[in-house]
């Protein structure tokens, strides 16, 4: 009797390493816009793969799963971080409490230019996302980390106009919860009115907090 023959396994195509990091690229870009557009849980991955022109091998050549790209997301973000929102609001001035303002008129000029459709990707995906996803989660509070340590020096660096005992992390916390807050708002009622007073409310506190 004939030996029956192995089934050969198939094995997945090569991609040549400039074509491989143009296409992760994609892949996560792609998947970064859809969270934001439609949350993470009503994205699928056939979304994802017509989203970056790539194919289901390509995909799972560099990722797990969607759970994968998800952090890939988030790792993307913080690296973003300075380059798209710090970065040109610093510029824009060097005293450091003005740099502070300027990074909400970011934040302004976003929610108005996408007409209130504009959400926080982070603070989104922080209200959706499970509890017990420790790994999102956590890459989550290193973005918001990144955020306020940006504040923070600012704050710091303000030191000699402030009054003794101001402690930059907690203000840098309070104003991170000043924009999240203000563009929840502003996109729920389709009105810049609620982060505008809160921004000026934070503007008034700035003032009592100088020396």
């Amino acid at each position: 009797m004939a030996k029956a023959r192995k089934k050969a396994k198939s094995k997945p195509a090569k991609i040549a390493p400039a074509a491989a990091g143009a296409t992760r690229t994609r892949i996560v870009a792609a998947a970064r816009d859809l969270f934001w557009e439609k949350g993470y849980a009503a994205t699928g991955m056939a979304e994802i793969l017509a989203r970056a022109d790539a194919n289901a091998g390509s995909f799972y050549h560099f990722f797990k799963g969607k759970d994968d790209v998800l952090a890939a997301v988030l790792d993307d973000y913080l690296i973003m971080l300075d380059q798209f929102v710090m970065a040109p609001a610093f510029a824009r001035s060097t005293d450091p409490i003005a740099r502070v303002f300027h990074v909400l008129a970011g934040y302004r000029q976003a929610i108005l230019g996408t007409n209130f459709a504009y959400g926080c990707p982070l603070g989104r995906l922080a209200f959706e996302l499970d509890p017990e996803d420790r790994l999102a989660h956590g890459k989550i509070g290193a973005n918001f980390a990144a955020w306020r340590n940006r504040i923070a020096e600012c704050v710091t660096a303000a030191a000699p106009k402030l009054k003794r005992g101001i402690k930059p992390a907690e203000v840098s916390a309070f104003v991170l919860a000043v924009m999240e807050g203000g563009v929840i708002q502003s996109r729920s009622e389709k009105t810049i009115a609620p982060f505008d007073a809160a921004v000026k409310e934070l503007r008034r506190y700035f003032d009592l907090i100088q020396a």
